[in-house]
C-alpha cells in the first residue's frame, strides 16, 4: 500500500525545487527526506528525480506522480477546510447511573431537564445497584449517579452526595380493592393485602418501622425489587402498593388506581452522587437545580 508520508515528502521536494529547501520547510533533516524518497522510488520501481549538476529535476515518471500528488493533497486541503468550518453536530454523551430501586417516573422527571437544554446531548442511562454504579463512577465511566440514599459510610469510593430532596409516600389500590377495606386509613391496612419493596433498602425499613409503630398488621402478599413490577401487580388488584406522593398523578393515570391514604412519617429521599463537590458540567448542574427547586420543592 502506498505510504502517503513518503508521497508528501516527494511532493514538498518537487514544489520547493530541492531537498535542502524542503528540509527547511518540514523541519526534517535532508538525510531523512532523501531516505523517504528512496523508499518511494523503490515502491514504484522507478526514479522520480534525476541529478543535473548539483540540482535535482523530476523524471518523466516523477512529473506523472506529481500530477496525482497535486490532486491528492489539494483534496486533502479542501477536506480539512470543510471540516474546520462545519458546525460541531456531534452529540456530547451524558452517562447517568440510576440505582435500581429509584422509581422510574422519579428518575424520568429528574433527568428530563437534560434533554430540554439548548446544548444537544445524548443521554446514556445505566441501571444497577448502588455499589456497582459507585464503582463505575469512581473510574469515570459515569458522570452522575441518581440514588435513594447518600454514599454509605462503609463505602470507600470518593464522591459527594448532593441531596435533591425528599417526598412523602402515598398508598394506592384499585377501586374494587378499596371498597373491600374496613375503616379509615391507616387502620384499613390491617389484614389487607399489601405489596412492598424488598427488604434491604431504606424505604422498606421505614415502612416496617411505621407499621410496627402504628400496630398495623397487613398481609404482605409479595415483595419486589422493581417498583414498576409492584405497580403492575397493584393494578391487577393483587394488593395495596406504595409510591412517592410527588408522582401521584402519574400513578393514577397509568395504573387506574385510587389514593387510599398518605403519611408524612415515611419519606423517600433522592440524591445525585458525583465525583465533584462543586459541579462544573452545566447539564449535570441543571439536573440538580431543577430537581431541588422544582420537583421536590414543598413536597
Amino acid at each position: 500500500m502506498l505510504n502517503y508520508k513518503h508521497l508528501h515528502y516527494f511532493w514538498i521536494v518537487a514544489k520547493e525545487g530541492g531537498i535542502a529547501r524542503a528540509s527547511e520547510r518540514l523541519f526534517i533533516t535532508p538525510q531523512t527526506i532523501s531516505g523517504q524518497i528512496t523508499l518511494l522510488e523503490t515502491y514504484f520501481g522507478a526514479e522520480l528525480f534525476s541529478k543535473v549538476g548539483r540540482n535535482i529535476v523530476l523524471t518523466e515518471t516523477g512529473r506523472l506522480v506529481l500530477n496525482f500528488a497535486d490532486e491528492i493533497f489539494s483534496l486533502g486541503s479542501e477536506l480539512e477546510q470543510m471540516m474546520n468550518h462545519m458546525p460541531d453536530t456531534r452529540l456530547k454523551q451524558l452517562k447517568i447511573g440510576v440505582v435500581d430501586v429509584v422509581p422510574k417516573p422519579i428518575a424520568h422527571r429528574i433527568l428530563s431537564p437534560a434533554l430540554q437544554m439548548s446544548e444537544s446531548i445524548r443521554l446514556v442511562c445505566r441501571e444497577a445497584d448502588l455499589d456497582t454504579l459507585l464503582a463505575e463512577l469512581a473510574v469515570h465511566r459515569l458522570d452522575l449517579v441518581i440514588a435513594d440514599r447518600p454514599i454509605p459510610a462503609t463505602v470507600s469510593t470518593r464522591g459527594f452526595s448532593h441531596k435533591l430532596g425528599e417526598c412523602t409516600v402515598s398508598f394506592f389500590a384499585t377501586e374494587k380493592l378499596q371498597a373491600q377495606l374496613v375503616g379509615d386509613f391507616p387502620a384499613c391496612l390491617n389484614n389487607a393485602p399489601l405489596l412492598l419493596p424488598s427488604s434491604g433498602n431504606q424505604l422498606r425499613a421505614d415502612i416496617d418501622q411505621w407499621l410496627d409503630k402504628n400496630r398495623l398488621h397487613p398481609q404482605i402478599v409479595a415483595e419486589f425489587d422493581d417498583s414498576a413490577l409492584m405497580k403492575a401487580f397493584g393494578q391487577e388488584g393483587v394488593g395495596i402498593f406504595i409510591a412517592p406522593t410527588v408522582i401521584e398523578q402519574e400513578v393514577f393515570q397509568q395504573y387506574n388506581v385510587k389514593v387510599i391514604g398518605q403519611t408524612n412519617e415515611i419519606k423517600e429521599s433522592f440524591y445525585a452522587i458525583s465525583v465533584e463537590r462543586r459541579i462544573k458540567n452545566p447539564v449535570v448542574s441543571n439536573i440538580i437545580e431543577s430537581a431541588t427547586n422544582s420537583l421536590f420543592s414543598n413536597k
